[in-house]
C-alpha cells in the first residue's frame, strides 16, 4: 500500500509546494509515519525534500535573486544549524511530559508556537491593508533565521519563509527560484547534522519506498513549472495564506507534526 499512497502524495504535494513554497514536507511526513518508525519517517522525508529541491533547482535556478539570497540564506544557514543541533533537547524535553491538553488532545509546544506563528503570518497574505506592506531589511534577516530554526529543529521551514520572501517583491519565478535554493541550504545542514546524531535512521532507510518517491516529487515538480506560466504573483500569495492557516490550525491541534 505504501507504494501507491506515499508516491501519490509525494506527486500531489510537489505541485502544490512548487507555488506556495511549503507543503511537500509537512505533507509527507505524515504519510511516511503511517508506515514506518518516526526516526525512519523523518528521515525519509527529509531526503525526498532535498532531493527534489535540487531537482526544482535545476527547472529555475537561473531565476534566482541572489541578494535576497544572501541576506536570508545566511541567516537561515545559521538557524537550521541551531535548531537541528537542539532538535535531541527538544526530543528529551517533551519525553518527560511537557505537553499540554487542548480539546482533549495532548498536544506539544513547538506545534503551538510553529502553528501560531503560520496563522499570523497567513493574515499578512490575505488582509489586503497588509497584502501590499513591503518588508524592512532587518526583518528579511530575522525571517531567515527563524524559518532556518524550525526547519532544522522540525524540517517546517518553508511556510515562514515564504510568508518573509513574499513581501519582498520579486516577480514569481524569482519568488520560486530563491525560495528552493534557501531551501536546500536549510535541507543540506540539517540532514547533515541529523545523519550524525541519528546514524541508526539513516542505516535502516527502506531506499526502494525513497527512490520511488523522489522520482513522484520529481514529476510533480515538473507539471509545477508547467502550470506556474499560467499563474500569477497575486494567486501565489492567496494560496500560501491560505495553506498556512491550514496547516497552522492542524499543527496546533497535533493532527499534523
Amino acid at each position: 500500500m505504501e507504494y501507491i499512497l506515499v508516491p501519490a502524495v509525494a506527486l500531489l504535494a510537489s505541485i502544490l509546494t512548487f507555488f506556495s513554497g511549503f507543503g511537500l514536507g509537512t505533507i509527507l511526513l505524515p504519510t511516511f509515519l503511517l508506515f514506518y518508525p518516526p526516526e525512519i519517517a523523518v528521515a525519509l522525508t527529509a531526503i525526498v525534500h532535498l532531493l527534489n529541491n535540487f531537482f526544482k533547482l535545476g527547472l529555475v535556478g537561473k531565476s534566482i535573486h541572489y541578494k535576497t539570497l544572501i541576506k536570508f540564506g545566511i541567516p537561515a544557514l545559521i538557524g537550521a544549524l541551531i535548531g537541528a543541533d537542539i532538535l535531541s533537547y527538544v526530543a528529551y524535553f517533551e519525553a518527560t511530559g511537557n505537553t499540554f491538553i487542548l480539546f482533549g488532545r495532548q498536544l506539544n509546544y513547538i506545534n503551538l508556537i510553529i502553528g501560531s506563528l503560520l496563522i499570523v503570518f497567513a493574515f499578512f497574505e490575505l488582509l489586503p491593508k497588509l497584502k501590499n506592506w513591503q518588508l524592512p531589511n532587518n526583518l528579511l534577516q530575522f525571517g531567515g533565521f527563524l524559518s532556518g530554526f524550525f526547519g532544522g529543529l522540525s524540517g517546517h521551514q518553508g511556510a515562514l519563509r515564504a510568508a518573509f520572501l513574499v513581501k519582498v517583491g520579486l516577480e514569481k519565478t524569482a519568488f520560486i527560484a530563491t525560495g528552493v535554493a534557501i531551501a536546500v541550504i536549510v535541507d543540506l545542514v540539517r540532514i547533515t547534522i541529523y545523519a550524525f546524531n541519528f546514524k541508526g535512521s539513516f542505516a535502516d532507510l527502506n531506499f526502494k519506498i525513497l527512490v520511488i518517491s523522489v522520482l513522484a516529487a520529481f514529476l510533480g515538480a515538473y507539471f509545477g513549472k508547467k502550470l506556474l506560466q499560467k499563474t500569477t504573483i497575486s494567486i501565489i500569495q492567496t494560496v500560501i495564506g491560505l495553506l498556512m492557516i491550514l496547516m497552522g490550525v492542524l499543527m496546533i491541534l497535533g493532527i499534523i507534526n
